[in-house]
């Protein structure tokens, strides 16, 4: 017969597990552009004639790889995400806080404080993600265009202080400043560095 005593040991381990199962580590290397998807580059040739400070990124997680492109038009930062097939994920434009409407601003502000003893934003980001059933193109102009929609999402990385002391953090929101999901981010790769 089993002890009230061992349901709280599993009922604790198994909450343990879950809790944090709710992150995901994230790091972002730069790669040579024959590294990136022939796939993706042709995909985007058209919108890189005017671009300029073209770089190219593989990102890996713990459950997928993904890869960017990021580049400079008229004045704006865009990065344009694939998945490892080669498919559009999403186009994030580089906007700081005064970008982002008032109402919004006061929840994403509000979430910093409830989760954070001390924060500080670090790069916040404009997304365009592809919708089921409209097309790519359409997301593509939409994000050109810089339009503020409703479907758009504002990704916010952020130094904040938890716990364990201060961690970086990919902090996702709706149009409206609702929190989504975040992310635990890990620091920039230096394998370049000799010593």
């Amino acid at each position: 017969m089993i002890r009230f005593s061992q349901i709280s040991i599993l009922f604790f381990l198994l909450a343990a597990m879950t809790l944090q199962g709710q992150y995901k580590y994230e790091r972002e290397h730069r790669i040579k552009k024959s590294q990136f998807p022939e796939r993706s580059k042709s995909f985007i040739a058209d919108y890189l004639k005017n671009a300029r400070k073209i770089r190219y990124y593989r990102e890996t997680d713990s459950t997928r790889t993904s890869y960017e492109a990021k580049f400079k038009v008229d004045r704006l930062h865009y990065s344009v995400e694939f998945n490892q097939s080669g498919d559009l994920e999403d186009i994030e434009i580089l906007i700081k806080e005064v970008d982002i409407p008032n109402e919004s601003m006061a929840l994403i502000t509000k979430f910093m404080d409830s989760t954070f003893s001390k924060y500080r934003l670090r790069r916040i980001q404009q997304q365009y993600r592809v919708k089921e059933g409209e097309s790519v193109e359409k997301t593509l102009k939409n994000a050109f265009q810089n339009l503020l929609l409703p479907t758009i999402r504002y990704e916010i990385m952020v130094s904040g202080r938890k716990e364990n002391g201060f961690e970086d953090f990919k902090v996702l929101f709706d149009a409206d400043g609702n929190f989504i999901t975040m992310r635990k981010s890990l620091p920039a790769n230096y394998d370049h560095i000799l010593y």
